[in-house]
């Protein structure tokens, strides 16, 4: 069972990965600047364990390799279960406040232009505390993956 809900996760996130497209080679070369309200980014799902408000979005690179840039959205007051990533993620909060709890470690306020780091394979959890959307920009230098804890921190 194990087993299949791991293989499941990995396929619904692999579709979402391939909904974004990689940036061209040409693209990569040249100069650009985005904001969280951008009406040229594509905002797709995220994995189905994670809370139904959150949305990903493509800023730089591909997610299928390494050291891919994204914004990770959230809608107030909303929180994404325990999880955890094969990569590193070193993150600024670009707007909204977040509670973020590693495991082991007690739990964190953000606020916005706060940086962030999550270790790699540490599982966590992040909470949304604001009435308006939180925003995160997270910096990844392995593959974006999640894979749910279960369980509480």
């Amino acid at each position: 069972m194990k087993a299949q809900l791991t293989t499941s996760i990995l396929f619904i996130f692999a579709l979402f990965l391939l909904g974004h497209q990689p940036l061209s080679a040409q693209d990569q070369v040249m100069s650009f600047t985005h904001t969280a309200d951008d009406d040229k980014l594509e905002w797709g799902s995220c994995p189905a364990f994670m809370t139904e408000s959150c949305r990903i979005a493509v800023l730089h690179g591909n997610p299928a390799n390494p050291n891919a840039d994204v914004f990770f959205k959230m809608q107030g007051n909303t929180t994404v279960p325990a999880h955890w990533h094969n990569s590193a993620e070193r993150m600024v909060l670009v707007s909204g406040e977040m509670e973020v709890k590693y495991e082991g470690q007690e739990a964190e306020i953000i606020t916005t232009g706060s940086y962030a780091y999550g270790p790699p394979e540490k599982p966590h959890r992040a909470s949304c505390l604001s009435d308006e959307p939180c925003v995160l920009f997270i910096a990844f230098n392995k593959p974006v993956d999640a894979y749910p804890v279960e369980g509480t921190l």
